[in-house]
């Protein structure tokens, strides 16, 4: 049986796309740079500064890390404004019911700490996670595999004896890197082919599907 799992928010847990893209479209119209909604998307999953270096490279734009950091927190700003727009995704809370109390629980998260810990507040979740860790928690975002180990450590788990629920590529990726065991769930914006390609070890479509505490727990 496995000691810990380790969730993701965005796109797992949590349905934040639309308040991911809003605060990301807003931060950037403040500076007059222009990107598509899916050019965000695609990159929910590898942290808010990583993302704002990728579109002023890919716009052209000179940027120091000063400016970089601006951006974050007025993104993470905006997006707490939009907490209303944040919903649990289907069988989230059931999930996290079933599993309480009977293995240790983790939430690692490349958004930034204000924004997960306002929104596990906003929608009652804090109970539920022994160790939460954001993107200030660590040097290297995902597909980079540290985040999910230093929640091992800190969840006094070996990697193997932990797995991960990831819905986006960068996720899954990181997960395996780590030695640990994997659930990809279909409720980011990645294909079926795309998250297959990784070789996550069970592949869902929503988080209703009893197999997943089955697969935790066994």
């Amino acid at each position: 049986m496995f000691e810990a799992v380790i969730f993701d928010w965005d796109g797992t847990l949590g349905d934040t796309r639309q308040a991911i893209v809003v605060a990301f479209q807003r931060a950037l119209g403040e500076i007059t740079v222009s990107v598509s909604d899916e050019y965000i998307e695609r990159r929910i999953g590898i942290g808010a500064a990583e993302t704002f270096r990728d579109i002023l490279r890919s716009a052209k734009t000179p940027f120091d890390e000063k400016t970089i950091q601006h951006l974050v927190e007025r993104k993470s700003q905006l997006e707490i404004e939009l907490t209303d727009q944040v919903k649990l995704l289907p069988g989230a809370k059931r999930l996290l019911d079933e599993l309480h109390g009977k293995i240790r629980m983790g939430l690692a998260s490349m958004n930034n700490r204000c924004v997960i810990s306002h929104l596990l507040k906003a929608k009652d979740l804090e109970k539920y996670f022994d160790v939460v860790l954001a993107a200030e928690s660590i040097s290297h975002s995902k597909p980079n595999p540290e985040i999910f180990l230093k929640a091992a450590v800190l969840l006094k788990s070996k990697p193997e004896r932990c797995v991960v629920v990831e819905d986006s590529v960068f996720g899954v990726k990181a997960a395996k890197s780590a030695n640990m065991s994997c659930i990809a769930v279909f409720t980011g914006v990645y294909s079926s082919s795309e998250l297959e390609r990784e070789k996550p070890d069970l592949i869902v479509r929503t988080l209703e599907d009893q197999r997943i505490p089955r697969f935790i727990l066994h």
